[in-house]
């Protein structure tokens, strides 16, 4: 295994595994509670994650640590679910997955901008500001977070289009 950690080695084994089901792994986290382990698996991919598709990426991701035996001996639960409404937008296909969302984009010079995603690509994502067309190339940002809104999409978008 050489220096690898834990996590990473689980990434590695995990990855391919997860994209054969058509997702993305985008994280793994071994937490231990009292005796037992948990083994926390993220996934996701543009469309959203259905109940399916974490019944057959759960079994999928069982079977390669059964044989891979990275979680050694003792027992632990897995968990695979997408991730949270607070999960920091990080990734180019983070922000193309929260199209139509309103977020907080912090960028590096400290500026915090909100406004609704219009559309992300590999090299930014543009936002409307206060009705303002913005474009913020990844470079500029730190991360980004979606913002609850407690009103329906339809509402917001009604009488546009």
């Amino acid at each position: 295994m050489g220096s690898a950690s834990p996590r990473d080695h689980l990434m590695k084994l995990l990855e391919p595994v997860v994209s054969a089901e058509g997702l993305d792994l985008e994280d793994v986290t071994v937490t231990q509670a009292g005796k037992r382990r948990l083994l926390r698996v993220i996934v996701d991919r543009d469309g959203g994650v259905s109940l399916d598709d974490v019944a057959d990426v759960s079994q999928a991701v069982s079977t390669a640590l059964d044989d891979d035996d990275a979680m050694g001996q003792a027992a632990y639960t897995l968990e695979v679910s997408s991730p949270g409404v607070d999960r920091p937008l990080t990734e180019p296909r983070h922000w193309r997955r929260a199209a139509k969302r309103l977020v907080k984009a912090e960028m590096r010079d400290g500026t915090v901008l909100e406004g609704r995603i219009v559309a992300a690509d590999e090299s930014g994502v543009d936002l409307d500001v206060a009705g303002a067309a913005r474009r913020l190339d990844y470079e500029d940002l730190t991360r980004g977070r979606v913002q609850v809104e407690f009103r329906r999409l339809d509402d917001v978008d009604g009488d546009e289009g």
